[in-house]
């Protein structure tokens, strides 16, 4: 007999999906079990842990990435040009809420009013059914 109790479709890998932050228009998709992503524009480097676009400037790739505990992760991205890094702290604060916090200084930025400006340095993100 079928259960008509809706699931979430990743209930059992929390550190894999796509989370939104609705008042900066930011987006980190992310699979921290394997490298399964193609990051736009940069297909060349193959498959890879993720990627945040939206309002940033240029595409930020996710290089490494540790799975802490069952809410604690690290990631490490990287600019599209290679140039930057951030080192940032994933937290899950329920089933669908997250928080990234950016360490170390902030240098992944975003255009506003035709200048380069950071973004802020804790975010908090809501997954997305879309993954």
């Amino acid at each position: 007999m079928l259960s008509m109790i809706p699931v979430s479709l990743n209930a059992s890998e929390p550190w894999k999906g796509t989370i939104i932050s609705d008042t900066e228009n930011i987006r980190l998709k992310f699979d921290l079990y394997n490298e399964s992503i193609e990051v736009p524009g940069m297909e060349m480097f193959g498959k890879m842990n993720g990627y945040m676009n939206g309002n940033v400037y240029g595409v930020w790739s996710i290089t490494s990435c540790e799975i802490k505990d069952s809410t604690h992760a690290s990631i490490h991205l990287s600019n599209d040009l290679g140039s930057d890094t951030q080192v940032c702290n994933l937290t899950i604060l329920n089933d669908s809420i997250y928080k990234l916090e950016l360490k170390g200084g902030t240098v992944i930025k975003k255009v506003e009013k035709k200048k380069l400006v950071k973004i802020p340095s804790t975010l908090t993100m809501r997954k997305s059914k879309y993954l």
